[in-house]
């Protein structure tokens, strides 16, 4: 559980930083940045198998590049979720937000090993 909650708390900051370095991502505190954290946390877990195995085909023909395009769909569909705490202007900004997250992720994903 202590896992969980450092990676959420990264996650935040991650969350925090993306906002603050793409104008089209807007978050309007680190309460809302934790629940946009938890929110992506949940439907990752949930809802990105049903729409990974829907687009199979897609993944395999574009050679994986419509990942991009899953997690660009995760994001907005939490951005529509949380609502005004938490606003994304489009798709390409939620593509450019999935990749600042996963480079943080990955830079700074050892501290919760």
């Amino acid at each position: 559980m202590g896992h969980f909650i450092i990676q959420l708390l990264l996650n935040a900051v991650a969350v925090l930083a993306a906002a603050y370095f793409l104008s089209g991502i807007h978050v309007k505190s680190f309460g809302y940045a934790v629940v946009v954290a938890l929110v992506l946390a949940l439907l990752n877990t949930f809802i990105k198998p049903f729409l990974t195995f829907l687009s199979l085909p897609a993944l395999v023909i574009t050679l994986g590049l419509f990942w991009f395009v899953i997690n660009a769909a995760i994001i907005q569909i939490a951005s529509w979720l949380i609502g005004d705490g938490f606003r994304v202007d489009g798709w390409w900004w939620a593509i450019a937000f999935s990749l600042l997250l996963t480079v943080f992720n990955a830079l700074f994903g050892w501290i919760v090993d």
